[in-house]
């Protein structure tokens, strides 16, 4: 069964495509000095890092909920001790994020797909996973679904993490702060590869991680108002279903699935790390 499942969510991989966005439209390359680069028309986006610097960009809208998308091939071979991150973020000291971090590995070794969410500065709620695929051959679509009822990682559609709103139980969520999409290529040799054992090979460098097809659904925000509130009285017209959207069974099915085969950490298994007892959204699951 295991296996029919693993096929069927390669097969699902091959076939998303997201609407392509520009990337001279919807973004400002911010930091890397040339390192950097938009191409073919703005279809396509490449981070480079060498020992000098890495490179970075930003999108120019900010969002206050959305489903967004983006593909991407990572970079290739022994990319020990490189970081390639793509994550929501608000600014100021008091910030809300959603992050995938990819921490690079040793030639056929596995990267480390770190996830986190912050709200209000805090952090301290990672998953991290190893991928069914070998995420350097060939670009794949890593999604964020940020609603007010939920949170969900998926990778070629493939939910891998739902984090809940639990307010109700006095765990914060990041609701009321709108966010920019960031990514980043950079050396974090210190800590990135097995606690930092590893150290980054500067004779592999350039390193190169690439971007495509970036598509938001969502809600702009600008001026101190959001692009849904417009569309209906209440919340986002009824063709944004992702603003209510939830995990149908066969998607609950893919996320246990992926967690039980791929999940190598869990801060809600982390009982060493809380002595003083898991955090609360982690007793109620």
């Amino acid at each position: 069964m295991a296996s029919v499942l693993h096929l069927s969510l390669l097969l699902l991989g091959s076939l998303m495509v997201a609407s392509a966005g520009n990337f001279h439209q919807d973004f400002d390359i911010t930091w890397g000095d040339g390192r950097a680069n938009i191409l073919n028309n703005g279809q396509l986006l490449t981070l480079s890092l060498d020992k000098a610097s890495g490179s970075g960009f930003q999108s120019k809208n900010e969002y206050l909920f959305g489903k967004i998308d983006m593909q991407l091939k990572l970079v290739p071979g022994n990319s020990a001790g490189t970081v390639t991150a793509y994550y929501l973020k608000s600014p100021g000291s008091t910030w809300d994020e959603i992050d995938f971090e990819f921490l690079g590995n040793l030639s056929g070794d596995p990267y480390t797909l770190h996830t986190n969410v912050f709200t209000n500065g805090k952090g301290d709620k990672e998953q991290q996973f190893h991928l069914w695929f070998d995420p350097t051959a060939d670009f794949h679509t890593y999604s964020i679904l940020w609603n007010p009822q939920r949170i969900v990682f998926s990778v070629d559609g493939t939910p891998i993490r739902e984090f809940k709103n639990s307010e109700s139980i006095g765990v914060a969520f990041p609701k009321n702060q709108p966010m920019r999409i960031y990514s980043s290529l950079w050396n974090a040799d210190d800590w990135a590869t097995r606690g930092g054992l590893v150290k980054t090979d500067w004779t592999h460098a350039p390193f190169k991680a690439s971007y495509r097809n970036f598509n938001a659904d969502a809600c702009v925000w600008s001026n101190g108002k959001s692009s849904c509130a417009s569309s209906s009285p209440s919340s986002p017209s009824s063709s944004s279903a992702w603003f209510s959207q939830e995990l149908d069974s066969t998607s609950q099915e893919r996320l246990k699935w992926v967690q039980k085969n791929y999940m190598i950490y869990n801060y809600c298994a982390d009982a060493k790390r809380f002595p003083q007892g898991l955090p609360a959204e982690c007793r109620t699951s």
